[in-house]
C-alpha cells in the first residue's frame, strides 16, 4: 500500500529530515496545476513566485509531463562517453534561440542547476584568460549561485562571511556604476559576469546604457561579457533574453530555472570560438545532458515558442503592473515583463508576505520594503486581478 507525503509527515518524526538551510517550511504542497497550488490540507494558493521564476509554463504542464513520462520509459541516462538524440536536439534548440538573439553560433554545456551553469562559465573564463588573467568582475547585489566559486562571484558579502576565506580572483563594483566597473576591468580581468535584472538583489533592471558600456569595456581589454540569464532568460522579461533589451551581444550566457519548468537542468552557452578553449577533460558532469532532463527542455522550448513567451510576458506583465499600481499602499512597481517588484509605501515586506501567504497568495520579500512577483507566463488576467485584490486587502488591513 502506497504512503502519501502527508501520511509520511504525520508519522511522529522527532526531527526534521532536512538540513536547516531553508528554515522551517511555511507550507507543504502536494499538487499544482497552472498558477494554482494545493497544500496537504487541500487549501488553494495562487503561485505568483513560480518556484522563483522556474515554472514559467505553470505547474504540471501536460506537454512537459508527457515528455518526461515518455522519456522515462525509453532512456534516462547514458554516460557522456556517448551522445543521445534528446540532449543533442535540446542543445540545438538553445543555440537556435541564442543565435537569433546574438547573430553568433555557439556551443552548449548542460548542467543540473544555475549555479553549475555559472561554475562552467567561470572555469571557461579562467581558461580563456590564462594564468595571471583570471579575475572575474561582478556587481554588488548580484546573485550567481551557492557553490564556493559562484558564491564568491555573488556580490553579497553577508553570504560570504560564514565560509571565509572565499576563493580569490573575484572583484565587485557598485551595481549600475559604469565608471566603477570600467576602472575595475583592467588587464588582469578575464570576464565580467552580470545580470540584466538583479533578481535576488531586489528586481533592479540594468540602467540605460549600462550593459552597452560593459560590452565596450570588455572589448577594449579583451575580456568576456558573460550574462547570467538564469532568472531572466526564456521570455520572462518580454524578450527571449534580458540582454536583448540593451542591444548587446554577450560572449557567454547561462540559463536554468525556466529551462526545465521544474526539472533540474541548466546550460552554459558560449560563442563557438570561446567554447573552443575547453579541451577534453577540462570540465564535465556525470549528469550533463541526461535524456530525461533534456526531454523536458525540448518540450519547454517548443511550448514557449508556440505561445510566443516574450509577447505573453509583455502583455501579462503590463496587466499586472497596471493592477498593482492602482493598489493603495503600493509606492511603485519596477522590473521587466513578468519579473516585477512591488515597492511598498510604509509597509514591512516580510510581514506582508506572510499575510499574503495566509490568504493564499505566494510572493516573496526581496528587501525590507519590496515584494517580488514572478508568476507563470501562462497566468490569466483573472488570476492577476485576484492577486491584486488580495494584495489590496492585506495592505488595507495593515494601514488600518
Amino acid at each position: 500500500m502506497s504512503t502519501s507525503v502527508h501520511e509520511f509527515d504525520t508519522r511522529g518524526l522527532d526531527q526534521c529530515p532536512f538540513m536547516p538551510v531553508f528554515g522551517a517550511p511555511a507550507v507543504m504542497f502536494e499538487r499544482g496545476r497552472g498558477t494554482e497550488l494545493w497544500d496537504v490540507d487541500g487549501k488553494r494558493y495562487l503561485d505568483f513566485l513560480a518556484g522563483i521564476a522556474v515554472v514559467s509554463l505553470g505547474h504540471a504542464h501536460p506537454a512537459v509531463a508527457d515528455a518526461i513520462a515518455r522519456q522515462a520509459g525509453q532512456l534516462l541516462h547514458v554516460s557522456n562517453f556517448f551522445a543521445n538524440p534528446v540532449a543533442t536536439a535540446a542543445a540545438i534548440g538553445i543555440n537556435d534561440l541564442l543565435a537569433d538573439a546574438t547573430g553568433e553560433a555557439g556551443q552548449v554545456f548542460f548542467t543540473n542547476s544555475g549555479a553549475e551553469a555559472n561554475e562552467c562559465a567561470l572555469k571557461l573564463a579562467r581558461k580563456f584568460g590564462g594564468r595571471g588573467r583570471h579575475v572575474v568582475v561582478s556587481a554588488f547585489g548580484s546573485f550567481h549561485g551557492r557553490t564556493l566559486a559562484t558564491l564568491a562571484a555573488t556580490g553579497q558579502p553577508s553570504k560570504h562571511e560564514p565560509f571565509q576565506p572565499m576563493p580569490d580572483g573575484f572583484r565587485h563594483v557598485a551595481w549600475g556604476d559604469l565608471d566603477a566597473l570600467t576602472a575595475a576591468v583592467d588587464p588582469t580581468v578575464a570576464a565580467v559576469l552580470i545580470e540584466p535584472v538583479q533578481g535576488e538583489g531586489g528586481v533592479h533592471p540594468a540602467p540605460e546604457g549600462y550593459l552597452a558600456g560593459i560590452r565596450r569595456r570588455c572589448d577594449e581589454v579583451g575580456a568576456l561579457l558573460m550574462v547570467d540569464e538564469i532568472q531572466t532568460g526564456l521570455g520572462r522579461t518580454g524578450r527571449w533574453f534580458g540582454f536583448e533589451h540593451a542591444g548587446v551581444v554577450p560572449d557567454v550566457v547561462t540559463l536554468a530555472k525556466a529551462l526545465g519548468n521544474g526539472m533540474p537542468v541548466g546550460a552554459c552557452w558560449a560563442r563557438r570560438d570561446v567554447a573552443g578553449v575547453f579541451q577534453p577533460g577540462d570540465h564535465g558532469s556525470t549528469y550533463s545532458g541526461t535524456a530525461i532532463a533534456t526531454a523536458a527542455v525540448n518540450a519547454v522550448l517548443a511550448e514557449l515558442r508556440r505561445l510566443d513567451a516574450p509577447a505573453l510576458a509583455t502583455a501579462r506583465g503590463q496587466h499586472l503592473r497596471d493592477a498593482l499600481t492602482a493598489v493603495p499602499g503600493v509606492a511603485g512597481v519596477r522590473g521587466l515583463g513578468l519579473l516585477l517588484a512591488v515597492e511598498l509605501d510604509g509597509h514591512d515586506a516580510p510581514t506582508v508576505y506572510r499575510a499574503l501567504l495566509d490568504r493564499g497568495l505566494i510572493t516573496n520579500a526581496v528587501g525590507p520594503t519590496a515584494l517580488r512577483l514572478a508568476p507563470p507566463l501562462t497566468v490569466t488576467t483573472a488570476e492577476i486581478d485576484e492577486a491584486a485584490a488580495l494584495i489590496a486587502a492585506v495592505l488595507g488591513e495593515a494601514a488600518a
